[in-house]
């Protein structure tokens, strides 16, 4: 019988002596963690049915090969696992992490269907990247051979950095434009640190930066930087800017004191893990502690305002959301993560106003679900005299994010966009109306998940390569 890794975890704590040096403690751990990792990814892999209709790859939206590298980590060949990841994900270490594969891959999975619990894909997925990077299997993309085309990309998010990693590797020379001071978007100011560590992603940005990709931090286009002169300067622009306006919450005492928007709220925990002087933080107008706290809001990015301001030490944390649960549009398994760690959901509960100023209160309407609305989903009604007001020294706003008036900020109207703000694309290639410019992620398809945004990078990435190549040819001819 194969020895169980976790008998012998409880052997060598048992036995450790009391003085014995920390570091060697920390090695035996990682050491003994590392076997147990090993061994439980490959049990994970091994579940895997191998099924004819491999349904966890039908419903992953860069189509990964899952069933391949499970088969791969099941036997313990974790480097080949790896680069077969790798080959259609740019970032599977951070898919690992913040995918929603309860939605996605593994609620897909027909094991899962079948009442016998999934496959757990994220988990392996992380797995076996973080065992290549501790392993050095992980190498910038330097090219073999340099091009003169360039590109300019607008957005060091999940969709600009994928599109910037595939197209550095093709030999273009590439610059990314970001409005930030550190390069990954919503992946570095948007995520928490405990669903998503920032060394993660700091990791990546650097390998991208070793690779050859130059990053210019601190730039907002149309005031640091004009978006004709980017264009002026490149054969290939790439907006990959994502959506950042919050929806706003109407109502009496909207603009009180203590009513904060979720990006506002998860930018400043971030920003204070990184060790930056956060004075909205330090005063206590973005700081949960001590607070009764009242998030509003269904999605994940309300699941993690609430998991934040536990963490940060709220007397109470409570989830505002007009509908059911059964028809919460987040993850499940946030949402159940969330209960775990002490937040408390107020169901079929939709704000009215807010009470105070300082906030001290949101006045709240009772709802019912009525009849189906457009999308199949059914729509809140009020119940009439049910209000009452729900304490709150912090209410955060997660009501989504809507496209900035890019036409308008950038002096360009030529630049076309949908009835919703997001820039008009070919569904296909992803390219805009016009000349040379493309779009990704969520300034494209509208507020979306980070693997969708991948997705759109390599996918653009690819047509702007075929389309460079197009005219290199016609050049030479």
């Amino acid at each position: 019988m194969a020895e169980n890794p976790m008998l012998k975890f409880t052997d060598v704590s048992r036995d450790m002596p009391e003085k014995r040096d920390a570091s060697v403690r920390n090695e035996d751990f990682n050491e003994i963690y590392a076997e147990f990792a090993k061994a439980k990814a490959e049990e994970q892999a091994s579940r895997c049915s191998q099924c004819g209709v491999p349904y966890c790859q039908d419903h992953c939206p860069l189509h990964n090969n899952i069933p391949d590298w499970l088969r791969l980590t099941a036997t313990g060949r974790l480097r080949e696992a790896y680069e077969m990841s790798q080959a259609t994900n740019t970032f599977p270490e951070i898919c690992g992490r913040i995918c929603p594969q309860d939605r996605l891959c593994e609620g897909s999975c027909v094991i899962e269907q079948s009442g016998h619990e999934t496959v757990t894909i994220g988990a392996i997925e992380k797995y076996i990247t973080d065992t290549a990077w501790e392993n050095g299997w992980v190498t910038p993309g330097i090219p073999r051979r340099e091009r003169d085309q360039s590109v300019g990309i607008i957005g060091a998010g999940p969709g600009g950095l994928a599109a910037a990693d595939m197209l550095r590797r093709a030999g273009l020379q590439v610059t990314v434009y970001d409005r930030y001071d550190r390069a990954g978007g919503l992946l570095t100011y948007g995520i928490p640190g405990f669903k998503l560590e920032k060394d993660i992603v700091m990791r990546r940005n650097d390998q991208l930066a070793q690779a050859g990709v130059e990053f210019v931090q601190n730039c907002n286009v149309g005031e640091d930087i004009s978006f004709d002169a980017i264009r002026g300067k490149h054969d290939a622009v790439v907006l990959a800017t994502g959506v950042y306006k919050s929806r706003d919450l109407q109502g009496p005492g909207a603009g009180s004191d203590g009513v904060v928007q979720a990006l506002d709220y998860l930018t400043a925990s971030n920003r204070q893990s990184f060790g930056d002087d956060v004075e909205e933080f330090d005063d206590g107008t973005l700081n949960a502690a001590g607070k009764k706290v009242v998030v509003i809001g269904g999605g994940d990015t309300a699941m993690d305002c609430v998991r934040t301001a536990i963490r940060q030490g709220a007397t109470s944390v409570k989830c505002l959301y007009r509908r059911d649960r059964a028809n919460m549009p987040g993850s499940v398994r946030e949402t159940t993560n969330a209960e775990e760690e002490g937040v408390e959901f107020v169901w079929l509960a939709a704000p009215k106003g807010f009470a105070g100023d300082p906030v001290n209160g949101v006045m709240v309407q009772k709802m019912r679900l009525g009849a189906p609305d457009a999308s199949g989903r059914q729509s809140p009604e009020v119940i009439e005299g049910a209000d009452y007001v729900e304490e709150a020294d912090l209410v955060i706003t997660a009501l989504g994010f809507e496209p900035e008036d890019l036409p308008t900020l950038w002096n360009t109207p030529e630049l076309e966009v949908t009835r919703w703000g997001t820039v008009l694309t070919d569904g296909a290639t992803h390219q805009t109306r016009l000349s040379g410019v493309w779009a990704v992620g969520d300034i494209a398809r509208g507020a979306s998940l980070v693997v969708w945004a991948i997705r759109d990078g390599r996918d653009a990435a690819a047509n702007i390569l075929e389309s460079l190549n197009e005219s290199a040819s016609v050049a030479a001819e």
